[in-house]
């Protein structure tokens, strides 16, 4: 092994597993608070997945059957189906949230009735996962997905309610989360320069507003012009379409790239537009290269300020268009993420698969895998079974033919909604009408990576007054402290020489191309990538970051938990990309979402929309239509 490779610490033992069973994590207790060995279920000698770490979320085992679908001999070269005589009042396929809400829904419409949900992976939640950290006693929670009960948009009606009916109060938000324990230490936002992008490598820290302080742009290794194009950027008022009407200035900034607008409009250094270029890839999935001008002001990035623009003008839905009070206001963040929504949702459909009552149980309880797929269920969960196979065998009922290891099994179903991504569907159901199939090839899928690294303590971070490090040119482009969250039992370390989980992120992207190739480049980028290539990066990018401050990943990285989306969030539309935008036709997602016989369509494709209330919203109005049917 190299000596770059030693002093990184890859030849040192970590908590990173690729197999760990459930015995052994029972033994550890895995979580203060838990059920007592007593009552506790049976150890399954199965893995336990949300403590699995190493290369999560698309995982080894949950793709490859749906990509050897897309080849035309696939059914040739399959076994052949065995029937096995199961029948259900209703199939799902996908027990992502949008999965999970349709099933409830239906659940408490019907009770009683026979549901049985299939997914591919060998966990429930889709994007919504739990990853759980222990080391010598030391017990964390990471959400490995979708984050927070949040949105750009208010909440509707019926998200809320059901959130409410899972015994969330989004109100109590500041009962639990705990901004204070950052705020005390003097921690702030930091940025990475590099000495490719910007002539020297420096690490300083700002408030994290768009007016960068007087402080930091005198710090910052820019030129004298650079640093003049920054303060006008985010001081002046400057409207350069002075005599446009506000419609024609919506029309201009919705038709352009916040790029080309900060360049050919603000005529800034580009050294100013690659300080901003990955603001957008926590909403978008891509850099201000592919966002729309329009979008700016709702994505917190200057410019703006002097186009005179009211609240609510414009076509579409942009993000300043729609940001409210309201929404802002609405925000709950757990432990695990919006994991915990999926475990709510579990425990109400299969209550024995995770004991305890009540939400404060829920986070430190051990989901029992062994109970989602009983028999004596009136509703199961059935995972790592990926379903390849939708079809209409008559009027009144449905065929669904999934695998399991090396078989093919077949049931058969009153009804089926399919609630996993809409690029996969037609190739499970090539009996839908061509335009609608069209319609679903649209939502290329956004591809990005949330990875969580537990350390042994944080004084690195304190030592330096950061609490987040934006760092642009590196692979994972936003380094973080978790949420300092604490509920029932779960308690976030309030001292930093307590070990802590840090949020990394990436949105695979390649700017200079259209939104939806840089998605499909992305993809690909991530599906060639191993564990060991991203495990090396992360230890050498957060030496960088970090050594300063007396971080050495040797010896201070305690676990690595790598949660890839090659498929990942749901793509939202983009002035810049879609005609219709303007014209008010039709859009794909409304096509696409259309019931077909005795299949209804759910998830957050369906209405182009990459929140949880969006798949929320999704997976209720494809329960409607499934209770509609005789």
């Amino acid at each position: 092994m190299p000596a770059s490779s030693r002093n990184k610490g890859l030849d040192r033992a970590i908590t990173r597993r690729d197999f760990l069973d459930g015995v052994a994590i029972a033994g550890s207790a895995l979580l203060a608070g838990r059920t007592s060995p007593a009552s506790a279920a049976p150890a399954s000698p199965s893995p336990y997945p949300p403590a699995l770490t190493g290369l999560r979320g698309a995982h080894e085992g949950s793709y490859e059957t749906l990509h050897d679908l897309r080849d035309p001999a696939f059914w040739t070269d399959a076994p052949a189906p065995a029937d096995t005589g199961e029948t259900y009042s209703l199939v799902v396929v996908g027990a992502g949230i949008s999965g999970l809400a349709a099933a409830h829904h239906f659940a408490k419409a019907r009770p009683g009735a026979s549901i049985l949900l299939l997914d591919n992976h060998d966990d429930f939640g889709g994007h919504a996962k739990r990853n759980e950290f222990e080391a010598g006693g030391t017990h964390r929670l990471g959400y490995g997905g979708s984050q927070s009960i949040s949105s750009p948009a208010p909440y509707s009606r019926r998200a809320k309610a059901l959130i409410a009916e899972l015994g969330v109060r989004v109100a109590d938000s500041e009962r639990y989360l705990d901004w204070s324990i950052y705020r005390s230490k003097g921690l702030r936002q930091g940025f990475y320069f590099d000495s490719n992008t910007f002539g020297s490598d420096k690490l300083l820290s700002h408030q994290g507003r768009p007016e960068f302080d007087d402080t930091f742009v005198a710090s910052a290794p820019l030129s004298e012009t650079a640093r003049r194009d920054l303060k006008r950027l985010t001081t002046e008022r400057f409207d350069p379409y002075p005599n446009e009407t506000e419609a024609a200035k919506r029309d201009k900034l919705a038709r352009q790239s916040y790029l080309r607008f900060l360049l050919d409009a603000w005529q800034v250094d580009p050294v100013v537009a690659a300080l901003l270029q990955t603001r957008p890839h926590g909403y978008y999935g891509v850099g201000i290269d592919a966002v729309p001008a329009q979008d700016a002001a709702g994505l917190g990035l200057p410019g703006l300020q002097g186009l005179g623009l009211t609240a609510k003008s414009g076509p579409g839905q942009n993000l300043d268009s729609i940001r409210s009070d309201e929404a802002s206001d609405y925000f709950f963040h757990f432990p695990d993420g919006n994991a915990t929504l999926a475990r709510l949702l579990v425990r109400s459909l299969v209550p024995d698969a995770i004991p305890g009552r009540g939400l404060a149980s829920l986070i430190t309880a051990r989901a029992r895998y062994r109970q989602l797929d009983c028999p004596d269920s009136a509703v199961r969960i059935r995972l790592s079974s990926p379903v390849v196979r939708v079809r209409h065998r008559d009027a009144r009922r449905v065929e669904v033919t999934y695998r399991q290891g090396n078989r093919m099994k077949t049931i058969t179903a009153r009804r089926v909604i399919l609630a996993c991504w809409h690029n996969v569907i037609p190739y499970l159901c090539p009996e839908l009408p061509q335009a609608q199939r069209e319609a679903m090839a649209c939502g290329i899928k956004v591809p990005v990576v949330y990875t969580n690294v537990l350390i042994r303590n944080w004084t690195a971070f304190e030592r330096l007054g950061l609490s987040r490090i934006i760092a642009p040119s590196f692979w994972h482009t936003s380094i973080a402290l978790d949420f300092p969250v604490s509920m029932g039992a779960y308690r976030f370390p309030r001292t930093t020489d307590q070990p802590i989980v840090l949020r990394l992120t990436k949105a695979a992207c390649k700017p200079g191309l259209s939104a939806r190739d840089q998605h499909r480049a992305g993809r690909q980028e991530l599906l060639a990538t191993p564990f060991e290539t991203i495990e090396a990066s992360i230890r050498r990018e957060l030496d960088r970051l970090l050594g300063g401050g007396g971080f050495d990943a040797g010896r201070d990285i305690l676990g690595i938990t790598v949660n890839r989306w090659p498929h990942g969030y749901s793509c939202q539309y983009n002035s810049l990309y879609d005609d219709f935008w303007f014209e008010g036709r039709t859009t794909p997602a409304e096509t696409a979402r259309r019931p077909f016989g005795r299949i209804t369509i759910a998830n957050s494709d369906a209405g182009a929309y990459a929140y949880a209330d969006g798949a929320i919203d999704q997976g209720l109005r494809a329960a409607d239509e499934a209770l509609s049917m005789k």
